[in-house]
C-alpha cells in the first residue's frame, strides 16, 4: 500500500486501536525501520506502553511523541515525517480535533472494530467522518477496517455479522487480517513489547499480525523479516 503515515482511528472507544497501533509500529521498527509512533491521545496509553518499552531487554528501538493538541499534532507531522521510514498515529476513541487532523495528514487509515453490536454500530459514524475530510482534503483517505479481538472460531458468527456491517460501504474496505482475541496481544502491548518478543511465543497470534503487515506494507514485510536500509 505504499502508505508512510498509518493512522489507527475508530469513533469508537475500546476497540484496541493502540494495540493494533503499538503491534504495528514495533514490527516495523524490529524489521529495521525507523519508525515514529505518535501518541494523540491524551489519555497517552500507546506512550506510556513506550516508556515500560525501555525497561524490557529488547533490541528494536523506536521514536515516540505525544502530541494531544490538534494543531501542535498537525505541524509536527508535517515537518517531521520525512525523517522516519513510517509514521504510526493513535488518536482517542471519539470525533476529536485530533483525530480529524490526523486523517487529513494520513496516507492510511485503519479501523479496528470489535465483531458487537456496539462496535459495527461505529461504522456509520467513521463513513461519514470520511467523506467530510476526503472533501476537504480533495481526494479519498484509504480506509481499511480490520476485525480486532476477532472470536477464534473460523465460523464464527459474530465474525460474520461484523463484517456484513461493511457491505456495500463505498469509503471502508474490509481488509480480511483478523486479529483474534487472544491474551498474547495484550500482554504485550502493555509492555510496549511486539508478542514475537514475548518469552513464551503464542504462534497463532503471530501468525494473525504477520497476515496484517504483508496485507499493509507487501511480501516481506513479516516479522522477522529485515530490508536492506535504503536512503530517503
Amino acid at each position: 500500500m505504499n502508505a508512510k503515515v498509518i493512522v489507527v482511528a475508530n469513533t469508537k472507544g475500546g476497540v484496541g486501536k493502540t494495540t493494533v497501533a503499538l503491534q504495528i509500529a514495533i514490527a516495523r521498527a524490529m524489521a529495521g525501520q525507523d519508525v515514529w509512533f505518535v501518541d494523540g491521545d491524551r489519555q497517552q496509553t500507546g506512550l506510556g506502553a513506550l516508556t515500560l518499552r525501555e525497561t524490557q531487554k529488547v533490541k528494536a528501538k523506536l521514536s515516540c511523541a505525544a502530541f494531544p493538541n490538534a494543531t501542535l499534532l498537525g505541524k509536527q507531522v508535517q515537518i517531521q515525517a520525512d525523517k522516519y521510514d513510517l509514521v504510526v498515529i493513535d488518536v482517542g476513541g471519539y470525533d476529536s480535533a485530533a483525530m480529524r487532523t490526523a486523517l487529513f495528514v494520513a496516507d492510511l487509515l485503519l479501523i479496528p472494530f470489535q465483531p458487537r453490536s456496539f462496535d459495527t454500530w461505529a461504522i456509520a459514524p467513521m463513513t461519514t467522518l470520511l467523506e467530510e475530510i476526503g472533501t476537504q482534503r480533495r481526494q479519498p483517505i484509504p480506509a481499511y477496517a480490520i476485525l480486532n479481538c476477532a472470536d477464534p472460531a473460523s465460523n464464527s458468527a459474530d465474525n460474520r455479522e461484523a463484517v456484513q456491517a461493511l457491505d456495500g460501504n463505498e469509503y471502508i474496505q474490509y481488509l480480511d487480517t483478523p486479529l483474534c482475541r487472544r491474551k498474547a496481544f495484550a500482554t504485550a502491548s502493555g509492555f510496549g513489547m511486539s508478542i514475537a518478543e514475548l518469552k513464551v511465543k503464542d504462534d497463532k497470534a503471530i501468525s494473525e499480525l504477520n497476515a496484517l503487515l504483508v496485507a499493509i506494507f507487501g511480501d516481506g514485510a513479516k516479522i522477522g523479516d529485515k530490508r536492506k536500509k535504503e536512503n530517503r
